[in-house]
């Protein structure tokens, strides 16, 4: 039979990012997360997240960090993008949607930009991807660039512009799921002379 730190080690290894609540549903005394930080074993790498000391980290484990102490909003904007490959843009903070009225997470480590979404423009368009062993919510392509013309102001019209065309070169959202995307985002007038300059 396994022992206490054995399980927690392996469980760190196959999720990545460990935290205390994944020990209390296996049944394992959070004391061991101490003990084996006190061993050079683990290493608490932010408030209530810890990950095996040999353990290496995928090019997106911001992504995974945030969205396990978050699980309810969804990865958006400038992280949206960089993960679905259509920017040259490398943020150094972690964009994410929650619900307008959802209380505002406290998270120290990564850097996190929290942005408000509403109705339909909140729900619309939400992929899920396994990241370090978490379910991360992920906008569309078709969606992230709607988004990213429904705030360009913040992120630059440049920013939208080389986004949508990225999407559209690279073939990762049809005509369709763009157009579907802009009246989620109640974009379509701001986007239609783009989408159709590109058709």
């Amino acid at each position: 039979m396994k022992t206490g730190k054995k399980r927690v080690l392996e469980l760190a290894r196959q999720t990545g990012v460990l935290r205390p609540r994944d020990l209390h549903a296996e049944g394992i005394p959070r004391a061991y997360l101490q003990r084996l930080v006190a061993e050079g074993l683990l290493v608490h790498s932010a408030r209530g997240i810890y990950t095996a000391a040999d353990w290496k980290p995928s090019p997106h484990h911001g992504l995974a960090e945030i969205c396990k102490r978050v699980p309810h909003g969804v990865v958006c904007l400038l992280s949206a993008l960089e993960f679905q490959e259509l920017t040259t843009q490398s943020p150094f903070e972690v964009w994410l949607a929650i619900g307008e009225k959802a209380r505002r997470p406290k998270v120290d480590y990564p850097p996190l930009r929290v942005m408000r979404f509403s109705g339909r423009a909140l729900e619309y368009g939400i992929e899920s991807h396994r990241i370090e062993g978490v379910e991360v919510r992920i906008y569309s392509p078709a969606k992230t660039v709607a988004d990213c013309f429904k705030y360009r102001r913040k992120i630059g019209l440049d920013v939208a512009l080389e986004a949508l065309r990225d999407c559209w070169t690279k073939r990762r959202a049809t005509m369709d799921e763009l157009w579907a995307a802009a009246e989620a985002c109640r974009m379509v007038g701001v986007m239609r002379p783009y989408l159709e300059s590109i058709t």
